[in-house]
């Protein structure tokens, strides 16, 4: 297991402010599981519009926290490989909403290996609060080296 900050997080990922949706990683199998941790707060930029009377996390930034996750899986697998960061193309092959997430939630996303391979993989991702799931995708993603 191997936990990582937000100063690391930033160093993998291309994201950055407003586009970051993770603030912590707490586990990691290398290639294999990521567990990750984000803090909603009501000053998310997103909550001005997304509604202003009921401010709901929109669900599309929850397949993008679940995409955040996963590349960590690739990276902890190909990490010593790697010269540069690759870019990344990722893609919903399914995904489900059970629920709404509001300002002062702790997201839990988790992030399994379903097949990896050298230029991306399959991941199973799911959304959790308060360890009740809030959504779920298979993901697909491809890594440009």
């Amino acid at each position: 297991m191997k936990e990582m900050g937000i100063e690391e997080i930033q160093k993998v990922l291309p994201q950055k402010y407003p586009f970051l949706f993770i603030d912590r990683i707490i586990e990691i199998e290398p290639g294999k599981k990521v567990t990750a941790i984000k803090n909603v707060t009501i000053n998310e930029g997103f909550f001005a519009g997304h509604f202003p009377d009921r401010p709901v996390m929109p669900a599309v930034l929850l397949i993008e926290a679940m995409a955040q996750t996963s590349v960590f899986i690739y990276h902890s697998a190909y990490e010593k490989e790697l010269k540069k960061n690759p870019d990344y193309y990722i893609g919903s092959l399914k995904a489900r909403f059970l629920g709404p997430v509001f300002p002062g939630d702790q997201l839990k996303i988790t992030a399994e290996t379903v097949k990896l391979l050298p230029t991306g993989g399959f991941v199973n991702a799911a959304v959790f609060v308060k360890d009740k799931e809030i959504a779920n995708a298979e993901l697909v993603f491809a890594a440009k080296r």
